[in-house]
């Protein structure tokens, strides 16, 4: 039988990689009699560990949720993960850099020397793309807050902006990340239709509403929609102008700088390409960056903005 001590560090490490754990089974992973499992169970208890007892035939433990986070048990891998995850938060904009390093902190120091030298050896540093405007801070309360009104399926009741007018009513869905913001997909009572709101922008009033049905999101799922949503296509995810050209370059050429487009062999040096954009001329625009010569295949409305920007380029050269 080992030790105590590890025998305590093993029975918890089980405890945390599933939800139920019949007694039993503790004790035959554990090479000891259930006796020994209730004893080892009692002294989690005492250190802090939350463990409930699990009715049924065979009975069991499950580790549950108290007041106070106790200590945490991970393998190499799980402690790697966790590192890297809370290096990319530490260096990224949002609100919770800060928590994000001292948690980092933490974590280095109960690590084992074996791991900490692997794990230090790692520095990972997320690069966000330049914006005119910083991203806001987001108080993690809030967030923790908007977590638990879409888990509970509780109406929220928040200003927007400013505290001027009536308080918006919404059933939130999903709290979402897009491009270093943090956003609340809702259902808008008031308006009778969903919306996204930047939840740097939202100051909560309390206490929160009634509890809701929850609704189908439009879309396949949340990522198709957001990504409609910030298309301006709504909840179909693709662009609302989309057209196609010849391009007098290669298709292999024409790839390596094309993330979101269909691009077919259209004879030797040329290919065929088809894009989406806000805009037609946002869509002719991005077009002529691929500095070659363009057919117009359809629609018209690309030839038309192609038009629109040639007369506006035009008067820019005589200016």
């Amino acid at each position: 039988m080992p030790k105590t001590s590890a025998r305590l560090l093993a029975l918890l490490s089980l405890l945390q990689a599933r939800r139920d754990w019949p007694g039993t089974l503790l004790a035959d992973r554990l090479d000891i009699s259930l006796r020994t499992v209730r004893r080892d169970i009692d002294r989690l208890r005492e250190l802090g560990y939350p463990i409930v007892a699990v009715k049924g035939p065979d009975g069991g433990y499950r580790l549950g949720a108290g007041t106070e986070l106790p200590p945490l048990l991970f393998d190499d891998e799980q402690a790697v993960a966790l590192t890297v995850a809370l290096q990319v938060a530490a260096t990224t904009s949002g609100g919770l850099a800060d928590a994000a390093a001292r948690a980092l902190n933490t974590v280095h120091q109960v690590m084992p020397a074996r791991l900490r030298n692997r794990v230090e050896a790692l520095h990972v540093t997320s690069v966000e793309r330049p914006s005119a405007r910083p991203t806001a801070p987001v108080d993690g309360e809030l967030l923790l807050a908007l977590g638990a009104a879409v888990h509970a399926h509780e109406v929220l009741r928040f200003d927007y902006g400013s505290a001027d007018g009536p308080a918006r009513r919404v059933e939130p869905h999903h709290v979402v990340t897009w491009d270093g913001r943090w956003y609340l997909i809702a259902w808008d009572l008031d308006r009778a239709d969903w919306r996204t709101f930047r939840v740097d922008r939202m100051t909560l009033r309390t206490p929160n509403g009634p509890r809701f049905v929850p609704r189908e999101l439009p879309g396949a799922d949340v990522a198709s929609y957001l990504v409609g949503t910030f298309r301006g296509a709504g909840a179909g995810g693709g662009w609302p102008c989309r057209g196609t050209v010849i391009l007098d370059l290669p298709a292999a050429t024409v790839a390596l700088y094309t993330r979101d487009g269909i691009i077919e062999e259209a004879g030797p040096g040329r290919c065929r390409l088809t894009l989406g954009s806000w805009s037609w001329p946002s869509l002719a625009a991005t077009l002529a960056r691929y500095d070659a010569d363009i057919d117009v295949v359809g629609p018209g409305e690309l030839t038309d903005a192609f038009a629109h920007l040639g007369r506006r380029f035009t008067r820019a050269v005589a200016s």
